[in-house]
């Protein structure tokens, strides 16, 4: 079974994709990568594919997100500008960084500044966020299509040299993208940065090059390798890294025939295509005797990465440490947070009173825990603090709705807070773009006292610099989630960092899920996989032979048994799986349970009305809905109770069919039934985070097509979350003290 990456917006950690991109609109994820970067991530890349779906008349708020990430990126580049500076001949630099150091500046022969290539992390006064965009009716981060359509002479341009170099012209568009309306030329003087468009493989670029420098084309060629040295740095992100060790990135670079992958690496750092960072290691210097001579400086580790990222954990670390070190708002007296304290119960107690001495909070625990949160929220109400949450996705939203509602608290951003301040529920991405949320201040920052974030292990390193940044002084943060389930899509592992770094108050919730499917999970989160009594038939455990059966068992659980047996029908129950390629990943599945509950002839780009679909307003987030109608504006959804109007020019990359979905297209949402299918041969892509997500989205019922034979218990109790590598521990460090 093949297990291509995971959604139309994610990446699953050990499955294959294609090259990474900052723009949705041009990330494929069907392109199949088994070896990229294999050495440098010890894992095989991750894809991860986008939709976009903006309503023509109004301003989507997938553009309205890109909106805000344009301008947060700009107020990043400013910082870096502030923050470059010459430095001295091998200040702060020993070892390989001070070899890589001279190597650069021999290259550049003294001409080059190198202050991009070769910087320490320094604190820097907070900086005003830039102001919310004002939502309007034009095209933000266009897509490609359109991108090419404003300038048809460049994208003749391109495909002129395309077919030149036997690419096909199709690639314009990304190429366009990429490289900018001079992405001939570029082309024509360097053919290997047609690795920067998405998809693109070192060996299709290595064609390219043929075609077009004939025998000037050699394999050690400068621009060959640091091309392919940035396209690992890609893949790595794609993979969930926010740098590489150098000893993997030249491993890396060693096996894709790169003759001096040292010297790829230099040029690379020389032409500011990558940074060289160095962390020192955590082993405790021994211990010296008196008068003995100082000892030589602590070892370290060697990373590259590239500026996108690095910048995104540097900023993310400031505006953490300046969380916890500026006073939090004054909002009563110490007695009116222990009487909030008092009234609630125990994990919520504990949690009330850590947030009201600390401006950073972890908070740990499984979906029952968003209770606590919401007496958190109803706390601070109480104390004057406006206090808002934010969940990955939509449905969460709406569940955190729900457990807030129990307060009488209003209903979201419009609720009627005339008894005290406004205190409601959005999405991340909502909240970062504008669409939800309070709005922010005339200093560009969030209108509140006190910010929840759920899901926080969905939180990659760039979204949660933007949270982190766009904090007032003296608000208060709560990250909240289970560290059970999968990581970010995106890159870096934020929330486990923290809890590794310790660093700040951490709270566990001691609210168990409910019921024989939360005693299941639960088990499985300590690496058990325990049978539990299931009176009602809360877990039933369907055993298959072959990719066949699996199949069919599948749809005759979602189709017949479960809505028979359980009481819950077909549109309530989800199927999740490994993959979406092979005989039993989402295509197969999503085909055969169309066939059983919404036959039709496909009419639009493969959909007919009533078909469930996922949809994906930006990377990382997966939306469930069902189609509507189509006409000439494109396809039209409803994706939790809201409109949606996808282009048919984007339809095929960024909506799929979703009775079934891969688990990181379900992180975040949950549903009555869930059939998780574990066919044979997806045997090796299974881990403990993927079996707890997967078990996880059930509500009442879980059934489980199960054809491993003894690999799920083997991945249960030992096989753990596969690494990541970060830089954000060694940065917080470097500004905080650990908690103890």
């Amino acid at each position: 079974m093949s297990t291509e990456p995971e959604t139309t917006e994610e990446v699953e950690p050990g499955t294959p994709g294609a090259g990474a991109t900052a723009d949705p609109q041009d990330v494929d994820t069907d392109t199949d990568a088994d070896t990229d970067a294999a050495a440098a991530t010890d894992a095989v890349e991750g894809g991860a594919e986008t939709e976009g779906a903006a309503d023509a008349a109004k301003l989507s708020e997938a553009a309205a997100e890109l909106a805000a990430q344009r301008l947060e990126r700009e107020r990043i580049e400013r910082r870096k500008a502030e923050k470059q500076g010459p430095i001295a001949a091998g200040t702060k630099l020993s070892g390989t960084a001070a070899d890589l150091l001279a190597a650069v500046r021999a290259v550049e022969s003294g001409e080059k500044p190198v202050a991009t290539a070769f910087r320490e992390p320094e604190p820097t006064p907070r900086r005003a966020v830039a102001p919310e965009p004002v939502p309007r009716p034009q095209p933000v981060a266009a897509p490609a299509e359109t991108s090419a359509a404003l300038a048809p002479e460049a994208a003749a341009a391109v495909r002129a040299v395309l077919v030149e170099g036997g690419a096909p012209d199709t690639l314009a568009p990304g190429a366009l993208a990429a490289l900018g309306e001079g992405a001939d030329g570029l082309l024509r003087e360097d053919p290997w940065q047609l690795l920067r468009v998405a998809g693109v493989r070192p060996e299709q670029a290595d064609g390219f090059a043929r075609a077009l420098l004939g025998a000037e084309c050699r394999p050690d060629d400068e621009r060959r390798g640091r091309a392919v040295t940035v396209w690992l740095l890609d893949q790595a992100a794609l993979a969930g890294h926010t740098a590489l060790d150098a000893p993997a990135l030249t491993a890396a670079l060693a096996q894709r025939a790169v003759p001096d992958p040292d010297a790829a690496v230099q040029s690379a750092l020389a032409e500011g295509d990558a940074l060289v960072f160095q962390d020192a290691l955590d082993t405790a210097p021994p211990a010296q005797e008196e008068g003995a001579e100082e000892s030589e400086e602590r070892p370290v580790r060697v990373l590259i990465g590239l500026e996108r990222y690095a910048l995104a954990e540097e900023s993310l670390a400031d505006g953490l440490a300046r969380v916890m070190n500026s006073v939090p708002k004054t909002d009563g007296s110490a007695d009116g947070w222990e009487q909030a304290a008092a009234s609630a119960t125990r994990s919520a107690a504990e949690l009330i009173r850590a947030v009201a001495g600390h401006g950073l909070v972890l908070h740990t625990g499984g979906h029952a825990s968003q209770a606590e949160a919401a007496a958190l929220l109803h706390a601070a109400r109480g104390l004057g603090l406006r206090g808002w949450a934010a969940t990955h996705t939509p449905s969460g939203r709406d569940d955190c709705t729900a457990q807030v509602a129990r307060y009488d608290l209003p209903d979201g951003a419009s609720g009627d807070a005339g008894d005290g301040p406004v205190t409601g529920v959005a999405t991340v991405a909502g909240l970062l773009s504008g669409a939800e949320g309070p709005g922010r201040d005339t200093d560009g920052a969030f209108d509140l006292d006190l910010l929840v974030v759920l899901d926080a292990p969905q939180l990659d390193v760039e979204t949660a610099a933007m949270l982190a940044e766009s904090l007032p002084d003296g608000a208060r943060l709560v990250l909240s989630g289970d560290p059970g389930v999968l990581w970010s899509a995106g890159p870096g592992r934020v929330f486990a960092d923290l809890l590794a770094a310790r660093v700040c108050p951490q709270v566990a919730s001691r609210t168990p899920d409910p019921g024989p499917v939360g005693e299941l999970v639960s088990g499985v989160g300590i690496g058990e996989l325990n049978q539990v009594e299931a009176p009602g038939k809360e877990v039933v455990i369907v055993p298959v032979r072959d990719a066949g059966e699996a199949v069919h068992r599948t749809v005759q659980l979602v189709a017949d048994s479960v809505p028979r047996a359980i009481g819950i029908p077909a549109e309530q129950t989800q199927v999740i799986t490994p993959g979406h390629g092979g005989a039993v990943g989402t295509r197969a599945l999503n085909s055969a349970l169309k066939e059983r509950l919404n036959p039709g002839p496909g009419r639009f780009g493969g959909f007919d009305p009533g078909d469930r679909v996922a949809h994906s307003p930006a990377p990382g987030r997966t939306t469930v809905g069902h189609v509507v109608k189509a006409d000439a504006d494109g396809l039209h959804l409803e994706c939790s109770g809201l409109p949606v109007v996808v282009p048919k020019e984007r339809v095929e990359q960024s909506v799929r069919h979703g009775w079934a979905l891969t688990a990181h297209q379900a992180v975040g949402l949950r549903w009555p039934a869930a059939v998780v299918v574990l066919p044979g041969d997806a045997a090796a892509a299974l881990t403990r985070p993927w079996v707890y997500t997967a078990f996880g989205r059930a509500e009442r019922h879980l059934s489980v097509v199960h054809g491993v034979e003894q690999a799920l218990q083997r991945a249960v109790a030992e096989v753990p979350q596969k690494p990541r590598t970060t830089r954000l521990p060694a940065l917080l460090k470097a500004q905080v003290p650990a908690a103890g």
